[in-house]
């Protein structure tokens, strides 16, 4: 009986044991699938929150390439305009080397070489001691454009001007003949519009019939207009030198004034007369701004005025008063010799080195040779009688009117 039971109870036992370990399995079982229910809805939060993170790095990344491909464009706009003003300089650059240097520069080795400054230009001074033969052809070295020089270097430039055409022409003087202001004054309005050389062929036959102020005043114009004819313009001309005289009568007395207020009120004459008058016949000093005289100091870079009041007063500050009389015969002495109006002998010109208008001309010596006049030429002179430093200077006079 109790054998029994306690088989009995065993089996319960038994029983009641694996029961429990089936219950216990039940339950894991019903655990994983409720576990594998909750696992999707877990795993779908994370892939949420991993798309999320993708599709902000790929954000990032594509504006992480904009920036890249904005700065690569910047840098390359950079150096495209680097690059183009590197080709604009150039040409600067090898201009500025081809001007300094005078020939063509062989390709640098290096950089260093580039750096490296040309050696200075050796100055050529005109001759010293002048003569009235030709002068010797000067070495082509020339100043530099006077573009931007300051009051001080035109000062300068334009007074050493001044010194080497002195020593050129020591015998420079008036080159109209004449005895008294009277003749001088007339002779001056006649040489309107021809040359010094015509009138001083045609006054010694109206000075020798009408030799003072009075005779002219009173003379027959048609007469006078005979006289005057070979010099250009001889009625007009008739009228002024009769007008002045008769000027010269009414108002000074028979005497030509010696003031330049005085002097610009007689018929014909303006201010350019009066300073040749004044500074000639009177010695009191002035700027005669003939054609000559207007071309020259423009083609220097003295002025680049016009209007001849303006020129004379624009040169005439670079000077002194007194040397206004002999600026004025050298500079037209060189204008009527050497420095031409339509092709300059620039060859054989003694100031080619300072003049900024040097290869306007013929810069050939032989050629430019061939381009001088009067004494510079061999050639006479203007005057029909010249002063004595000018004939012992190796000048030759003018033949009279009909000679040769």
């Amino acid at each position: 009986m109790s054998a029994e039971r306690d088989s009995a109870v065993g089996e319960q036992v038994s029983d009641g044991g694996r029961k429990t370990a089936e219950a216990a399995r039940t339950a894991a079982a019903a655990g994983s699938a409720s576990a594998k229910k909750a696992a999707p809805a877990r795993k779908a939060p994370a892939k949420k929150a991993t798309a999320q993170k993708d599709t902000a790095q790929k954000a990032a990344a594509k504006k992480s390439a904009a920036k890249k491909s904005a700065a690569k464009k910047a840098a390359a706009k950079k150096a495209a305009a680097k690059k183009a003003v590197a080709e604009k300089a150039a040409p600067a650059r090898k201009s500025a080397a081809k001007k300094a240097s005078g020939k063509k520069a062989a390709p640098a080795k290096s950089s260093a070489a580039l750096k490296k400054a040309p050696a200075p230009r050796k100055q050529v001074v005109a001759p010293k001691k002048a003569t009235a033969s030709v002068p010797a052809a000067p070495a082509k070295t020339v100043a530099a454009h006077p573009q931007g020089e300051s009051r001080t270097a035109l000062v300068r430039r334009a007074r050493r001007i001044n010194r080497e055409l002195a020593e050129v022409y020591p015998y420079a003087h008036p080159e109209l003949d004449f005895e008294n202001p009277f003749q001088l004054v007339v002779a001056t309005v006649l040489s309107a519009q021809t040359t010094d050389l015509r009138v001083n062929q045609t006054t010694p036959a109206l000075f020798a019939k009408y030799p003072t102020p009075e005779d002219l005043a009173a003379a027959n114009p048609e007469e006078v207009e005979e006289i005057l004819r070979p010099t250009g313009f001889f009625r007009a001309k008739t009228k002024s030198v009769i007008g002045l005289s008769k000027a010269l009568v009414e108002q000074f007395g028979g005497e030509v004034p010696g003031r330049l207020e005085d002097l610009v009120k007689l018929p014909g004459v303006g201010r350019k007369t009066a300073f040749v008058v004044l500074g000639n016949a009177f010695g009191r000093p002035g700027i005669t701004v003939d054609t000559h005289f207007q071309r020259l100091v423009r083609r220097w870079k003295w002025t680049d005025e016009t209007d001849p009041d303006k020129i004379e007063a624009a040169v005439g500050a670079l000077f002194p008063k007194s040397d206004w009389t002999d600026l004025s015969h050298h500079v037209i002495w060189h204008g009527r010799r050497i420095c031409h109006a339509r092709k300059p002998a620039c060859g054989a010109c003694p100031i080619a080195p300072l003049c900024p208008a040097y290869g306007e001309g013929e810069t050939d010596p032989e050629k430019a040779k061939k381009l001088l006049k009067y004494e510079k030429a061999g050639q006479p002179g203007q005057r029909l009688k010249p002063p004595q430093a000018y004939l012992d200077a190796g000048g030759r006079p003018a033949p009279p009117l009909g000679a040769g």
